[in-house]
This record gives structure tokens, C-alpha cells and sequence, in this order.
């Protein structure tokens, strides 16, 4: 059968009136929030990492509700929103954080750590900000206390936000019996929620905010161990003589802090005997190793030979024996610098001392 199919004409291009033009017309006017909202988004679009969580809860919360209520904005008002965003910023020559609590976290590290405290109490600027950041850069010794104070619940939740090391060196820390405690309280912490988290955190911040001032970063036993470590022998033992006469468990502890030459043999393990003779000048090691014989510390000799190659230590033990009686100033200035030495190794963690226990007479 055949089928004609009819033939279809098209019209003639010039039939078709023109396109309409479309007409945005200017950019809608929009509140600063909605503006503030469409830079978020766009930037946000375009994979920006963006640190809203550092905004006050207040703003997080009212920008998140802003573009809660909006829907689509077209091109036009999103670039204006976006140009006026751009110029602001770019005429913008320097900022101020405005009011004293911003001065303070601004200046927070660079004026002394007295009058950052002063001014804040004056004023009565409370602690603001994240205080998780701060209870949770402090060393364990400066938490202790803490732990000793408040409840084993509390003590959980901050246990749980701590490094895991600095956390496994404060329990190492406590007692016993209160390490146990608060480790089972851990296994409560399930059901506490993101707002006592923050209240507990703040209350601890407000607590350390309270504590006077301390005049000296370091303590008493620090202090007066360093001062020792870089006196002489007789300077030394005069002043540890006279603070045994007069506390003996103060200067038990300055012991413990001071590191000198003869503490060789029972603070520094043989294994770290090769790497610090590495790092001495043989000249100074020498020097050294003649004073103590020459001075009744033939036992620091005796260790540090016996974790030598033989062969080493009988080449030194030869020089020695050639060498010209040494000067006494020259010789502890040579076992100061030994010491010296040794301490800035524990302090790089190229080494650690070994913790001498105190004798019973002392």
C-alpha cells in the first residue's frame, strides 16, 4: 500500500518574532543578614573553608536561621550582594577587635600576664571564647590539682578531652585509688551532653582565672637546683649542707633538680653514654676525665670508660696519663660544660636522666 506522506512546509525563519528580552531590572534590596547569608553560601559553594564555628553562638545562630527562611535569589542580587562584600573588604586598611575583651584576646601573650589579669578583673571581662583550648594545652602537673579537687565525674569529662599522652601522665600522677575512680567514671560520660561539656569547661576556666598570679614560672626547688648547677663544687655543697641543717625534705628535692658531673654514674644510663661523647669536644672530655682523677671522681671515669670500646678507652687513658696536671678552674669549668651538655640533650629528648632515689640519711 503507499502511503503519501504530506509534505510539511516550514515557515519561514522571518515568521518568528524575536525572543522577548528578559529584564532582571536592579538588584532586590536586602537586609546586611540576608547579604551576609548569600557570601556564606556562595563562598561555601565554591569549597571556601570557612571557620564559622569561631563566630560567638549568638551569630552562628542567627545566620544559620537567616538561610533557614531564604530560598533562591537570582544572579543579579547575589552579585551585588557579593560586590559590596568585596569593596568592603577591600577598603578596609586595619581592624580593631572593639571593646576591652577583644583588646585582651588580641593582646593576650603580649603584655605581661599581671597586668592582662588586672585589666580584665577592673573591667569585669569574663572568659570568653573556647576554654577547652586552654585547659587542654596545660601540662599535666598544672592539671593535677584539679584532679585532686573536683568530683571523679568532672574529672572524666576532662579526662576525656585531653591527649591521649597527657591524659595517660595524669593518671600516672595520682593516687592510686582516685586514678581507678576516675577511669571508671569515663564509662558514665555517655550520656553527658555538648552543654555540660561547656559549662563544665567554662567553671574550670573561671577557677584558673581566679588563682593568683605566680611571680616565678618556675618553683622554688627549680629555681634554686638551676642556680646550683652553675656553682661551684664547694659553693654547692656548702649551700646543700646548710639546707640539709635547716629542711631537710626541701633540700632532698633540690638534689633531685641539680645534675652535675659526678651524678654521671647513677643519672645517666649506659646505653646514652656513646651518644654523648659524640656530641663533646675531646679536648673538653679529656680535661674532664684528668680533673676527676685528679679530684676523687675516679667512679664517673670508671662508667664512662666501662661504656666505651676498650680500645677507646685505653687510647684516652693514655692521654690522660701524658697529660700536664690540669688547673682546677679549668677542670670544673670542662666538667660544668660536660653537665651542661648533658642537660640541654635531656631537654632536646635525646636522652633521659634517670631519677636518683635519695639516700636514707637524707
Amino acid at each position: 500500500m503507499d502511503l503519501a506522506l504530506p509534505t510539511l512546509s516550514l515557515p519561514d525563519l522571518g515568521d518568528f518574532p524575536e525572543p522577548a528580552k528578559i529584564n532582571l531590572g536592579p538588584p532586590k534590596a536586602m537586609s546586611r543578614r540576608a547579604k551576609a547569608a548569600i557570601v556564606v553560601r556562595y563562598l561555601l559553594n565554591e569549597g571556601a573553608e570557612i571557620a564559622l564555628e569561631e563566630l560567638p553562638e549568638d551569630l552562628q545562630a542567627i545566620l544559620t536561621h537567616q538561610m533557614g527562611s531564604m530560598r533562591l535569589v537570582d544572579k543579579a542580587t547575589v552579585q551585588a550582594a557579593i560586590d559590596e562584600f568585596t569593596s568592603e573588604l577591600e577598603a578596609v586598611g586595619l581592624s580593631f577587635p572593639g571593646g576591652i575583651a577583644g583588646a585582651l584576646q588580641v593582646l593576650d601573650g603580649k603584655i605581661s600576664p599581671h597586668t592582662h589579669s588586672r585589666i580584665r578583673k577592673e573591667n569585669g571581662v569574663r572568659v570568653s571564647g573556647n576554654p577547652w583550648q586552654r585547659i587542654t594545652s596545660m601540662p599535666a602537673e598544672k592539671l593535677k590539682p584539679i584532679f585532686e579537687e573536683e568530683s571523679p565525674e568532672i574529672c572524666a569529662v576532662v579526662l576525656s578531652k585531653l591527649d591521649v599522652s597527657v591524659a595517660a601522665e595524669l593518671l600516672g600522677l595520682l593516687p592510686g585509688p582516685l586514678a581507678r575512680q576516675i577511669t571508671y567514671a569515663v564509662s558514665q560520660t555517655a550520656v553527658v551532653t555538648p552543654e555540660a561539656v561547656d559549662r563544665i569547661g567554662m567553671s574550670l576556666a573561671a577557677q584558673l582565672d581566679a588563682e593568683p598570679l605566680e611571680a616565678f614560672s618556675d618553683g622554688p626547688v627549680q629555681r634554686v637546683g638551676a642556680i646550683l648547677n652553675n656553682s661551684t663544687n664547694a659553693t654547692r655543697e656548702d649551700v646543700l649542707t646548710g639546707l640539709d641543717e635547716t629542711d631537710r625534705e626541701f633540700a632532698a628535692k633540690v638534689r633531685q633538680a641539680i645534675f652535675t658531673f659526678a651524678n654521671i654514674p647513677t643519672r645517666v644510663a649506659p646505653r646514652d653514654v656513646p651518644a654523648l661523647l659524640r656530641g663533646l669536644d675531646q679536648a673538653v672530655l679529656l680535661t674532664a676525665l684528668a680533673s676527676a682523677k685528679a679530684s676523687g671522681l675516679e667512679t664517673v671515669n670508671e662508667f664512662i670508660f666501662a661504656n666505651m670500646s676498650a680500645r677507646l678507652a685505653d687510647g684516652m687513658k693514655e692521654e690522660i696519663a701524658e697529660m700536664a696536671a690540669v688547673k682546677a678552674t679549668d677542670g670544673e669549668e670542662a666538667m660544668a660544660t660536660i653537665a651542661t651538655t648533658i642537660r640541654e640533650m635531656e631537654a632536646r629528648g635525646e636522652l633521659m636522666l634517670l631519677n636518683e632515689e635519695p639516700s636514707e640519711d637524707t
